[in-house]
């Protein structure tokens, strides 16, 4: 039996960038996977101080804000991680 994977381009701003050391790259999850495990996968991937930060983030999906964990994620599928930002 084989798993198909999706690759995911992830894309950091700001404190997410920092966080994870990367601007973007590309995660391959298993086919079905949702938007809780490709964070679950960033936090384990780059650990507790990118965890920290994307709990206070915003998930763009595709260039549409996602805040339910459990939607699916599509293939090919670009997700930008938003920290809040400050203004106005």
């Amino acid at each position: 039996m084989t798993t198909t994977t999706a690759p995911v381009t992830v894309r950091y701003f700001a404190a997410a960038h920092e966080a994870a050391g990367v601007a973007e790259e590309v995660v391959p999850l298993a086919g079905g996977a949702t938007v809780g495990d490709l964070l679950d996968a960033l936090a384990q991937r780059h650990g507790p101080g990118l965890r920290d930060v994307l709990a206070l983030c915003a998930v763009l999906v595709d260039g549409t804000l996602h805040r339910d964990r459990d939607r699916p994620l599509g293939t090919p599928t670009t997700v930008d991680v938003l920290p809040p930002f400050a203004g106005g």
